[in-house]
């Protein structure tokens, strides 16, 4: 298990890297995770989901009342980025499963963090660039322990803008909400597509017009759009970018 605590005292500065990493970058349901996760396996390497991290504060914000489901409701900073400060994470890999369980204060909130909902608080508790600097401090912390593969929306551009290898991985909107459909009813839950379109796309329009780190390309990553592609093919694509970059792979 490897444990992170939030309030980390480091240089807010993007520090020197010590260990290769790679970053992928893009929107939600894209298919970041998945490739990230095979990625991490097949290296041996620290798995980072930055997404996980903001659903975290997302969620136990809401628990502590400091935001609702007004996503236009204004927060109260100081007390969200105290909150912030507070949390133990730690990630812990589940081979079984194929991803990494999520530990926060000693519980288990992996199902609750990946809820739609919770995703729409970690959309609001992303803009606020103290909460950001907390969490830059925590994720620029796993890059001085080993090889690191890092997902999310701004790895590449503010977190790691040194990584060896830079990925943004896209879809359309309605592909990534076809995907989502498809995840609620194989896990028996009922799904309105024109609802979770709707929030993909409201999600996308904040996470691409906020103004501290907004979801966009770095400069030097591959972008390859997974609307029309199977899972095994992004992987396959993404493996040999990574190797081209000078990425060793022994499996």
């Amino acid at each position: 298990m490897t444990v992170f605590n939030s309030d980390a005292n480091n240089n807010s500065q993007a520090q020197s890297l010590r260990y290769p990493v790679i970053c992928i970058d893009g929107p939600s349901g894209a298919g970041k995770g998945t490739v990230a996760w095979r990625l991490a396996q097949a290296l041996n390497y620290q798995l980072l989901d930055s997404g996980a991290l903001y659903r975290i504060v997302g969620l136990k914000a809401f628990e502590a009342g400091l935001i609702s489901t007004d996503a236009e409701k204004s927060i109260d900073e100081t007390a969200l980025l105290a909150l912030t400060q507070s949390l133990q994470i730690a990630f812990e890999p589940n081979n079984a499963s194929g991803r990494v369980d999520i530990i926060v204060n000693g519980e288990a909130v992996g199902e609750q963090v990946r809820n739609e909902i919770v995703g729409g608080y970690a959309s609001q508790v992303a803009v606020y660039p103290k909460v950001r600097q907390a969490l830059l401090n925590l994720q620029q912390d796993m890059a001085k322990r080993s090889g690191l593969v890092a997902d999310g929306r701004d790895m590449g551009t503010v977190v790691f803008p040194d990584a060896d290898v830079k990925i943004f991985l896209t879809a359309s909107a309605k592909a990534r909400a076809e995907r989502r459909m498809t995840q609620l009813l194989d896990a028996g839950e009922t799904a309105d597509f024109e609802a979770i379109l709707t929030t993909i796309k409201a999600r996308d329009k904040r996470d691409e017009n906020r103004q501290t780190a907004p979801s966009k390309p770095a400069k030097d990553a591959l972008v390859l759009d997974s609307s029309t592609l199977d899972v095994k093919t992004v992987y396959d694509r993404v493996k040999q970018y990574c190797q081209e970059q000078g990425i060793f792979f022994n499996r």
